[in-house]
């Protein structure tokens, strides 16, 4: 993720390399996904490669719009995945980058609120009661990232003496239930969802097509490696121990969605504060016990 050795110049090198690879990686694991998806179903699936191949088809089209409000969200949607990947790699405020992160998502309600598709509205309306109950649990990991390292910046993660999940195991099952609706995974696909079975089609994302469809499915790509770069916080060293964690849960989400059916919004928001926010606070209390 980062490394405290290195020089200013070669941590933004190191940032911007990743940053121009974190769609490709994103789309890869992306491809992935629809393959062991169809592989459970008893399918062959698209190529590995298919989303890369969907995202071209789309940025060859034009880019159509029902309000010309939608082309900003979508451009304000990937710049604040971009700048949170970035702010990650830095070692930057976490809060700071849950505040841009969470910019991210308002705007693409706006958009969806932007036009008068009933699909579109309700989507928004879906993704609001979403955030509600996933953003408590962010935080909750950043109070965890003071408590043990007595700071909000990242790159303090680094220079602790053992991995952050020795101290922070809940966090793990907390991060699967936020990739399971960040990723609109089910049973959390109450807002939109890339599946056929999601009864508001594609939700707040349903009157977007052409080149405004493909800048949103990239900035999910980058959503997604920062998402997986949270589970590598919890143990940067050695560095592909964390990659290996973030893989696992990556792929516990995909379980998770394919053994289970969408539940509704309600439902949702019972889950992150009947079970992930209990487990947030139970390990809160753990590390200040520690602490004393």
């Amino acid at each position: 993720m980062f490394n405290l050795d290195l020089t200013m110049q070669q941590q933004l090198l190191l940032a911007g390399i990743t940053v121009v690879l974190a769609p490709f990686v994103g789309a890869i694991l992306t491809g992935i996904d629809r393959r062991i998806t169809a592989r459970l179903q008893s399918r062959m699936g698209p190529p590995i490669l298919q989303p890369m191949y969907d995202a071209m088809k789309l940025l060859s089209k034009g880019g159509v719009a029902s309000h010309r409000l939608q082309i900003v969200v979508v451009w304000v949607n990937l710049l604040s995945m971009v700048i949170c990947l970035l702010m990650m790699l830095l070692g930057q405020d976490m809060l700071v980058m849950l505040f841009v992160l969470a910019l991210g998502s308002i705007s693409l309600i706006i958009g969806g609120f932007s036009v008068r598709s009933p699909y579109s509205q309700l989507g928004s309306q879906r993704e609001i009661m979403q955030m509600l109950a996933y953003e408590p649990l962010l935080i909750f990991l950043a109070v965890a990232v003071y408590l043990k390292t007595g700071t909000f910046m990242v790159s303090a993660v680094a220079s602790q003496p053992e991995p952050l999940l020795y101290s922070m195991p809940l966090f793990v099952a907390t991060m699967i239930i936020v990739m399971g609706i960040k990723l609109r995974k089910s049973p959390f696909d109450v807002a939109a969802s890339h599946h056929a079975h999601q009864e508001l089609v594609r939700g707040l994302m349903t009157e977007y097509s052409g080149t405004t469809l493909a800048l949103i499915e990239i900035s999910h790509w980058y959503e997604l490696i920062l998402l997986l770069t949270f589970l590598m916080m919890l143990w940067t060293s050695p560095w592909w121990a964390g990659v290996v964690l973030a893989l696992l849960c990556y792929f516990a989400v995909i379980l998770i969605d394919n053994i289970t059916a969408r539940m509704t919004w309600n439902w949702t928001v019972k889950i992150g504060w009947h079970l992930g926010v209990p487990l947030s606070l139970a390990n809160l209390i753990l590390l200040y016990l520690i602490r004393r």
